[in-house]
């Protein structure tokens, strides 16, 4: 596709990769539960809970360990869900993202956030964008995607989503300004039997507008850890304020192919019945006599053609 150059994408920030987080099964954090909560309650029934607990007794710190540890086993429990994810930070800095599903149990002195890393789709609104001839249209676009890298898409930008949404808009109006949404001067169209000729670019190629779309927000969106699966235009139409005097311009042009179609059909049908009338000597015509009987014999054809072409014959 033509201009294909222009700004390039973000570069992903090297030192910011998704890695694995420390995490180990919940299970273990419920034993340490049971263990520190058993030990307390036969440290209270075998000595006594006093009521002004010395600093140095050891029953007192028995007590404030087995509460201790019971409360950073129960702080630290999380539970993994299929298709989310736990982005881990300590003090503001990355320490790993949590992919495991079922109970865990992580360092609760870290903050968590979880993530979506389900395949999703999105639809985006009626999108003004102008083709490579400056017309004004609206644009419906679907977008497939997911989070590739959580530590990217949680930390690199503010709010992954509205990143991708943002890049869309960018990005659609970037592609659609390469090509025309259509060509009414039947370039590409050629004459039966002239050899095939691929017909020229233009907006309403669906595959060949979804594979360019695809392929620049994709390299956009990896800078934020978002995988672009796929992008395909649902609807491309003239914006209202154009679409009269456009669609005006098409059946113009669709009738002036019409015509054109009909009167190469009339000449070679008349240059067949000429040529066949002469080569069996049905006829003999000199240059005036065959001129008129050209004359004659292709107002009654194109009459009669541009009357079945008008009933839909």
């Amino acid at each position: 596709m033509p201009g294909r150059g222009g700004p390039l994408p973000p570069r992903p920030d090297p030192g910011l990769t998704e890695s694995r987080a420390p995490v180990c099964s919940g299970w273990w954090a419920l034993l340490v539960l049971f263990l520190s909560a058993a030990g307390a309650a036969w440290t209270v029934l075998d000595h006594g809970l006093p009521t002004r607990p010395e600093p140095g007794s050891w029953p007192t710190a028995v007590v404030a360990g087995c509460t201790l540890a019971a409360l950073l086993a129960v702080a630290g429990l999380r539970r993994g869900r299929d298709g989310h994810a736990w982005v881990t930070t300590l003090f503001g800095r990355y320490r790993g993202t949590i992919r495991r599903t079922g109970l865990l149990w992580s360092s609760p002195f870290r903050r968590h956030e979880r993530i979506d890393v389900r395949l999703r789709h999105w639809r985006s609104g009626p999108l003004a964008v102008v083709d490579a001839e400056g017309t004004a249209l609206r644009a419906v676009v679907l977008v497939v995607w997911r989070v590739r890298d959580t530590a990217r898409a949680s930390l690199a930008v503010d709010d992954h989503t509205s990143f991708l949404r943002a890049q869309v808009e960018c990005g659609v109006a970037r592609v659609f300004s390469r090509m025309p949404v259509d060509r009414f001067d039947g370039a590409g169209a050629g004459p039966p039997g002239a050899g095939t000729r691929l017909p020229p670019a233009t907006l309403r190629d669906a595959d060949l507008l979804g594979d360019e779309c695809t392929r620049l927000l994709a390299a956009e969106c990896r800078a934020a850890g978002i995988e672009v699966c796929t992008t395909r235009p649902l609807r491309v139409e003239y914006a209202p304020e154009v679409a009269e005097a456009m669609q005006r311009l098409r059946n113009a042009a669709i009738d002036a192919r019409n015509r054109d179609a009909v009167l190469t059909s009339v000449l070679d049908a008349v240059d067949d019945t000429v040529r066949r009338m002469t080569d069996r000597q049905l006829v003999g015509l000199d240059d005036y006599e065959r001129k008129a009987l050209v004359k004659d014999l292709t107002v009654a054809f194109y009459t009669a053609r541009g009357t079945a072409a008008d009933t839909g014959c």
